[in-house]
């Protein structure tokens, strides 16, 4: 029960709309951002169409549910509720209930999950993060996706089999490896949908 709470808790908190809301607080609800730039509800299209500081706001909103969600489920279900709670959140993001299952793509939000239970590579993934932003690969943003999730992954199992130190997050088990995947999979895929256009 304690780990199908914080599987629950981490959806529903990685399903909060952060994009939505700051639309309607920045615009009084004219602009929909599944419907403007990008038609991604996410920081980088907050940033493009309401201006870099609602766009930040976004981001740090993310971050946090991805964070949040994590801490939750540690106490719940110790580190294995950790792990959880963060791969429930990023898939509260990418596949909200309440807009058909349409939402972001998760990289925020996996950040977060990133930030709680591996902040010993989290300086590492905010570096890959912003190679990958650069202008040589903007263009690229799935292979620049695949290159951050392999790396996500690879470092997660490297730290699982040397035992490596993870400050404040949970020992490094099977499950860092197991998490970090689940997580890199879902936003591969939304990237890879985004690539293909409107369904």
């Amino acid at each position: 029960m304690r780990v199908t709470t914080a599987a629950a808790l981490g959806y529903l908190t990685g399903a909060f709309p952060s994009a939505d809301v700051a639309s309607r607080l920045a615009t009084g609800g004219s602009t929909n951002l599944r419907a403007a730039g990008s038609g991604n509800p996410g920081a980088a299209n907050a940033m493009a169409v309401l201006g870099l500081g609602w766009g930040y706001g976004v981001l740090a909103a993310d971050i946090s549910k991805g964070a949040l969600a994590c801490r939750f489920g540690r106490a719940l279900a110790g580190d294995a509720g950790a792990h959880i709670g963060g791969v429930a959140a990023v898939a509260g993001h990418c596949f909200p209930w309440h807009a058909g299952f349409k939402g972001g793509k998760g990289v925020a939000a996996s950040a977060g999950q990133c930030l709680a239970t591996f902040p010993a590579y989290f300086p590492v993934d905010v570096a890959v993060a912003a190679l990958t932003g650069t202008r040589r690969w903007k263009h690229r943003a799935y292979a620049a996706t695949m290159a951050a999730s392999v790396s996500w992954v690879a470092a997660s199992v490297l730290w699982w089999r040397r035992g490596w130190p993870n400050l404040w997050g949970p020992r490094p088990t099977v499950g860092l490896p197991i998490a970090a995947a689940a997580t890199s999979a879902m936003i591969v895929y939304k990237f890879a949908r985004s690539a293909k256009g409107p369904s």
